[in-house]
């Protein structure tokens, strides 16, 4: 009780100094986007892992979440300079190996280690160079900016796996092996709406449908690409070719991520900024029912947050089942790579059931 009776005290002075940090973090986020680090080797890196108290600064000892329970979470740190930004992320079936893919044009491969059913650490962690057709490293800026990665077949040592990238915008289909993604096999056929993405408003989100009538189609999110009725802008691919839908903006967020779920519906991260709010997050879930060409989607919000719970950047989500059979979610935040202001925070929860009406 003393715990959460400290958390309830501090938390709004905790909760009122996180909003001018907020304010200071993106200006000099935008202002860092030069510095960030060209990675052209592949190599072993180390990362330490400090798990979170809990999820609600205000109610430490607080697990419940609507539909969603918190599981723990880590802030993930680095001595590498290549370590950051992170952007879009997946896992096995397992949840015990990941990918992620940075900003900076590289991708990350670690094995998730767990204290029951905690998330506690990464082990085995590697960071390499996406690559060009040619098959040399990423080197020009707008080349780089990898904001999203699905697995599209088989397994993250042996596969297939969708990267999504905005500035030049396109996604590609890569090998996926134990050294990490290879050369892109091809680039897909992309709607001409794209043609209208902002440079800084590309292909934020990328899952692949896993049952219903759309099953194994890829599924699209621009960041921010509204219709002329305000609604978010997506497409699925059918028979390869992608069909467009939208998805109804709710309070100006920015759409961050997405990750299908085991019965034909999807995950939505959602993100907003606001110099007089600070960060906040949105997590959405889109029945399968919902998604089909031509589709006008809303979904049910999971939970929306702001600053009093500890979040970051949130822009990568990724779904899994434990070994209970449990629907687990993770979302990751992309630091900026200003590790004095921003975080780079890997979050669990268990993703309960809806109940029966």
């Amino acid at each position: 009780m003393r715990r959460k009776a400290e958390a309830r005290r501090f938390g709004p002075a905790v909760a009122a100094l996180m909003l001018p940090l907020a304010v200071s973090l993106f200006v000099l986020a935008t202002a860092a986007v030069a510095q960030k680090p060209l990675v052209t080797e592949t190599k072993p890196v180390a990362i330490a892992a400090r798990p979170l108290a809990g999820f609600d600064r205000e109610d430490l000892d607080r697990q419940d979440f609507g539909r969603l329970r918190w599981r723990g979470g880590l802030v993930l740190r680095s001595s590498a300079e290549e370590f950051g930004g992170w952007s879009g992320l997946v896992l096995d079936d397992q949840g015990r190996r990941l990918l992620a893919v940075s900003d900076t044009g590289a991708w990350l491969t670690a094995e998730l280690t767990y204290d029951g059913r905690r998330p506690a650490g990464l082990r085995r962690s590697w960071i390499g160079p996406l690559q060009a057709l040619s098959g040399k490293p990423l080197t020009r800026t707008r080349d780089r900016d990898a904001e999203s990665v699905a697995l599209a077949e088989g397994t993250l040592k042996d596969g297939l796996v969708l990267i999504g990238f905005e500035g030049n915008d396109r996604i590609g289909r890569f090998r996926m092996t134990e050294a990490g993604p290879s050369a892109p096999l091809h680039y897909v056929d992309l709607p001409p709406e794209a043609r209208r993405m902002g440079s800084n408003g590309g292909f934020e989100a990328i899952s692949v449908l896993k049952s219903g009538r759309l099953e194994g189609s890829m599924i699209a999110f621009a960041e921010r690409l509204l219709d002329e009725h305000g609604n978010h802008t997506g497409w699925v691919w059918v028979n390869g070719k992608p069909q467009v839908l939208h998805l109804v903006d709710i309070g100006g967020f920015d759409i961050t991520d997405a990750a299908a779920l085991d019965d034909g519906g999807l995950l939505i991260l959602e993100r907003r900024f606001r110099w007089t709010e600070g960060v906040k997050m949105r997590l959405r879930l889109i029945p399968a029912d919902e998604i089909a060409p031509g589709a006008l989607m809303r979904g049910e919000v999971l939970f929306e947050g702001d600053m009093a719970y500890d979040i970051d950047n949130m822009e990568g989500v990724a779904v899994h089942r434990d070994p209970h059979g449990e629907t687990v979610v993770t979302l990751l935040s992309d630091d900026n790579f200003n590790p004095i202001l921003q975080r780079t925070l890997l979050l669990q929860f268990t993703l309960k059931d809806k109940p029966e009406d």
